[in-house]
């Protein structure tokens, strides 16, 4: 558990990294590079700044989620708010690539450019309904935890 604690320490230092120093600098490079692109500097630096932040969300409740486990109060529900911050993150960013990646479907002419983008919208699906099936599991179970330690 202590290797997947500081590989979500070194993801959420790379991803504060993107976010405030990698994603605004490229973004400026390209509107120095096409001027044509400069108008949507700031609004692609927003976005990819948004889908950041809910990659970061995920990682803070990842880690909330083991301090439970740790501690053996996983099987609680303080712990099914955190799961729901993983929902609403993931949820927040597919929503918001749907709309952007369906602009961006609909006005291109290159049906790769769709399959990719169909294939990055499904993903982001099973992995939004993974998490709120093991969320069902998880209150179930801490359900049954509790129906275990009234009757003992």
């Amino acid at each position: 558990m202590s290797l997947l604690r500081a590989m979500l320490v070194a993801l959420f230092l790379l991803l504060v990294v993107l976010q405030v120093f990698s994603l605004p600098g490229q973004f400026a490079h390209l509107a120095a590079e096409e001027p044509g692109a400069a108008p949507w500097r700031w609004p692609l630096t927003a976005l990819a700044a948004f889908w950041v932040l809910c990659v970061q969300v995920v990682v803070v409740s990842t880690w909330r989620l083991l301090g439970l486990v740790r501690d053996d109060r996983i099987f609680r529900p303080a712990s099914l708010p955190w799961v729901d911050a993983m929902i609403v993150a993931i949820a927040a960013g597919w929503l918001v690539l749907l709309g952007v990646g369906g602009v961006a479907v609909w006005r291109g002419d290159d049906p790769g450019n769709a399959l990719a983008f169909l294939v990055v919208l499904l993903l982001g699906a099973v992995v939004g309904l993974l998490l709120v099936v093991m969320r069902g599991l998880l209150r179930d179970a801490t359900l049954l935890r509790a129906d275990l330690e009234t009757v003992i």
